[in-house]
């Protein structure tokens, strides 16, 4: 069954096309790779599925679980358990995290008709999911992402993935600028959420991500478009020989 299915996406930013024509569908479970060089769409991709301002769908579709969710807003697309972990997370001053991961969870319990959690049960929940990922209570009482470090951030919207529980998560370049430890911790964390019922796309430029979080299918995207898919020996072969020769191929 696939949870993403993508079909002939256009799409354009500023009156640019950028996407021109992304075909692609992520099964139950499976963990997609994106690989492409800068420029090549990848971070347009991400803010398109999950319904940013400014990134118009110009032509195709895109299912969530087999509904059309081109015409959601970016709360509607959430609500439905779509996930967004961005390459550079803001901060929000003033927002409490506790109180922001509450008011997540509980938005997301509502969509599904399901009884809100109270106060004292979700300071127990978080603080499980956040002992998994090395976040202690002190980062927990700060405000969302405020003089957290990079590594920090990353790990912080992972706990956020584990406490929205998402049936589709899109990690945009979770790697950027986190050092070798920070990202194997990033990548336990990942790895602790694969789930039969729960699919990922992987966005990133290089191949040492792929080799903590191994992803199923790998796909290289140039120009807007797919130009090449297949298993993780793909990633190998873009680290040794980089992207020139797959798009002078396609």
């Amino acid at each position: 069954m696939s949870i993403l299915e993508i079909k002939e996406l256009t799409a354009s930013v500023d009156g640019t096309e950028i996407l021109h024509g992304i075909n692609l569908s992520v099964n139950a479970g499976e963990v997609h790779a994106i690989m492409g060089p800068n420029g090549s769409g990848k971070s347009t991709l991400s803010y398109v599925l999950s319904g940013r301002t400014g990134y118009e769908i110009t032509g195709g579709d895109v299912l969530l679980n087999g509904t059309s969710i081109i015409e959601a807003e970016a709360d509607e697309r959430a609500r439905a358990g779509l996930f967004l972990a961005f390459q550079y997370p803001v901060e929000l001053p003033g927002v409490s995290g506790m109180s922001f991961l509450r008011a997540s969870v509980n938005a997301r319990l509502r969509e599904q008709g399901k009884e809100e959690v109270d106060q004292l049960g979700f300071v127990k929940i978080v603080r499980a999911e956040a002992q998994k990922l090395g976040i202690s209570d002190e980062m927990l009482k700060r405000a969302v992402n405020v003089g957290f470090s990079g590594g920090e951030k990353k790990r912080y919207e992972i706990l956020q993935m584990a406490l929205l529980k998402p049936v589709m998560a899109i990690l945009d370049e979770t790697d950027s600028g986190l050092d070798v430890d920070a990202l194997k911790i990033v990548s336990q964390g990942v790895n602790l959420l694969r789930d039969p019922q729960r699919s990922m796309l992987v966005i990133t430029h290089y191949q040492r991500l792929l080799s903590y979080i191994v992803p199923d299918k790998v796909h290289i995207l140039s120009g807007g478009l797919i130009v090449k898919s297949g298993d993780k020996s793909l990633a190998l072969e873009v680290e040794e020989n980089g992207y020139a020769g797959i798009n002078d191929a396609a």
